[in-house]
């Protein structure tokens, strides 16, 4: 469905959606009893949204409090070359998002390996360096999360460059999370990081998968909630063909003694969708990174000028994603990463 098609209904479903569904045994009603409607038309509504604007509905995970390793990478390759380069990086079953980007750190991924790997994450990156020929990688690791959740505002109602919001999932809340789950909690996230089916009780098929009635199942859910392992259930969806059309990472020269208050300012922001305390370098000054979305770059501009008078931070720069070679939801405690770590041990000898 394009974006013009849509009615009111839709695009406060689409909202609605972003911002989570209840871990009940008829989401779709629940989800229905808030829009005033009923639960055949929301079904209805999500399958034709769905595969064109909702990328995917399922659990939306913590990778730290999972016990998992993850950075964000900034690597350098020659431009000839950064199409093979990302092919490359991309194979790696923990890599979510990977962008190049207007900057002589030309391809920027994330990407998270699991408490049980054999490389861990740095040497993961300096081999994945090596198989990519990039000149130069380098991890900018999360020092302090200040927010993340992308909702994007699909009703055009408020203007997000001025727009307010608490963060989504901050900083105390993550260092107060579990750091260990155990089989059935694993068995547990292996089906609820499945796309969500469309259907009245999308969530019997999974529980009969491992054995539970739906309630088990979903208690579990709730609890990883509790524990602030899972972050929230809900939609991501496709930035593009939702009329999000431009993403401007803005990196900002905060005085590490500001770093605190200018980050949560930041993060304030409703359009700010992610908001970081990374290292710096001696050619790279800047620590606090904001990820903003928007219909226009203007609006991304917008964004970031409110953001530059509020905080009073000038050095600044925006890095803009030009093309997307992978973007996806880190799926945790599959057998891919053991195949993948095992094929590239043998390839190096390690």
């Amino acid at each position: 469905m394009a974006v013009e098609a849509m009615d009111v209904l839709d695009r406060r479903l689409l909202n609605e959606l972003q911002e989570g569904i209840e871990l009940v045994e008829r989401p779709y009603q629940a989800l229905a009893d808030k829009l005033g409607t009923t639960e055949e038309e929301v079904l209805n509504r999500v399958r034709a949204l769905k595969g064109d604007v909702i990328r995917q509905i399922s659990a939306i995970f913590d990778t730290r409090s999972l016990g998992y390793k993850s950075s964000l990478v900034a690597a350098k390759i020659p431009e000839e070359r950064i199409d093979q380069a990302a092919r490359v990086i991309n194979e790696h079953p923990g890599v979510s998002h990977n962008y190049k980007r207007n900057h002589a750190y030309n391809l920027w991924f994330t990407i998270a390996v699991p408490p049980n790997s054999r490389l861990g994450l740095e040497k993961t990156v300096e081999l994945l360096g090596k198989m990519a020929e990039a000149e130069q990688v380098r991890l900018m690791p999360t020092l302090k999360l200040f927010k993340i959740g992308v909702q994007l505002d699909m009703t055009g109602q408020e203007d997000m460059s001025k727009a307010k919001a608490k963060p989504a999932y901050g900083y105390e809340e993550r260092t107060k999370a579990a750091q260990t789950v155990s089989d059935f909690d694993i068995a547990v996230i292996r089906e609820l990081q499945k796309d969500l089916s469309v259907e009245p009780r999308p969530f019997d098929a999974l529980a009969e998968n491992i054995g539970v009635s739906t309630e088990e199942l979903l208690r579990a859910g709730r609890e990883l909630l509790e524990r602030k392992q899972m972050r929230r259930f809900a939609a991501v969806l496709y930035h593009r063909k939702a009329g999000f059309r431009f993403n401007g990472m803005g990196v900002w020269a905060v005085p590490e003694e500001k770093a605190d208050e200018i980050g949560m300012k930041m993060a304030s922001f409703k359009a700010v969708s992610h908001c970081y305390l990374r290292p710096t370098y001696p050619d790279w000054p800047y620590s606090i990174f904001t990820m903003v979305h928007g219909r226009t770059k203007e609006e991304c501009e917008a964004i970031l000028q409110s953001i530059e008078e509020e905080t009073g931070i000038r050095e600044r720069d925006v890095l803009y994603s030009t093309k997307e070679y992978k973007k996806t939801r880190v799926t945790y405690f599959t057998p891919e990463m053991d195949e993948w770590e095992e094929k590239v041990i043998r390839r190096f000898g390690i």
